[in-house]
């Protein structure tokens, strides 16, 4: 094959094909590296949050940076942990996308503010020495945010009240006043009506009467079951504990109840505090759900970071 032919066949112009031909025959080095400021300048604060949460993705990280103040791109961003092998496979986390394609049609219309609907479920873990546990929690759909979970050898009705309750105890910490006193009052019939809907799944805790008899006696709550065998109708939950356990019960041996536990805590105040979220605009669940943030809306610092040299 010619020379002509072979630079038509790669798309090159036969003489860069002669020039790069004849660096090689005097042995001269191809031209590079290349600066690269932008890499040099975010370099510190992208190896920084990924070294500290290794199960996060390149958007996450880029999201904390620009929360630091410094403007980077993604494209930036993931080429840095790339370099530095830092990056996840692609396919960790196909199944925990596919439950949210589904998520919204549990509902005949959107929430349009926190503590409007609440998603409850349980999660099972195998600790290493202490046996098999069960998580249960309710998560806020419209901000994201986790209410503490409940801890137990059991997925029971006493187990799905407990986690509920925990809810409304940690709602009246947070906002200062019982969830009941927020009920608007129905002028014909006199009777409060509710202020969350409680969505869960058609598991047998939350078939049974002690749980019904449960939001019966909570005027705040109303309670709703998606249809049979569609876990996607309760998406936003199901992700939640995907999301605990491949960021934080996944990364090493969980011995008992007790580091569980802890674990468990840990990963709920990184998760509503400091972990951006890509559904709310990479905002706080925390900030969102106080009211301190649009979801619609990114806070992140705008004022940009300039390469010293």
């Amino acid at each position: 094959m010619s020379t002509s032919r072979f630079c038509d066949l790669i798309d090159m112009p036969e003489r860069t094909w002669r020039r790069w031909q004849a660096k090689a025959k005097d042995t001269q080095p191809p031209k590079g590296p290349w600066p690269r400021p932008a890499r040099d300048a975010a370099s510190q604060l992208v190896l920084k949050h990924a070294l500290a949460h290794p199960a996060w993705g390149h958007r996450k990280i880029w999201a904390m940076v620009r929360h630091n103040g410094h403007v980077v791109s993604e494209a930036t961003v993931l080429r840095l942990m790339r370099d530095k092998g830092l990056i996840l496979p692609a396919k960790c986390q196909k199944e925990r996308r596919e439950l949210a394609e589904r998520r919204k049609a549990a509902f005949a219309s959107e929430p349009s503010g926190p503590n409007q609907v609440w998603q409850l479920d349980f999660s099972e873990f195998e600790t290493t020495r202490g046996g098999t546990w069960r998580l249960a929690g309710c998560r806020d759909y419209w901000s994201k945010c986790e209410y503490p979970f409940h801890l137990s050898p059991t997925a029971n009705q006493f187990d799905a009240i407990d986690a509920v309750e925990l809810a409304l105890a940690e709602y009246e910490q947070l906002f200062g006043h019982p969830m009941v006193q927020d009920c608007p009052l129905d002028l014909d019939t006199g009777e409060l009506l509710p202020v969350v809907t409680l969505v869960t799944d058609n598991g047998g805790p939350f078939r049974s009467f002690r749980f019904e008899a449960f939001i019966a006696g909570h005027p705040e709550l109303a309670h709703v079951r998606t249809r049979v065998r569609t876990p996607g109708q309760n998406g936003s939950r199901e992700r939640g504990f995907g999301t605990l356990k491949y960021e934080r019960l996944f990364l090493d041996e969980i011995t008992d109840a007790v580091v569980l536990a802890e674990r468990a805590e840990d990963y709920r105040s990184e998760y509503n505090q400091t972990r951006p979220h890509e559904a709310i605009a990479w905002n706080r669940p925390k900030e969102v759900h106080l009211g301190l943030a649009d979801p619609t809306t990114p806070t992140l610092q705008t004022e940009e970071t300039l390469p010293t040299s």
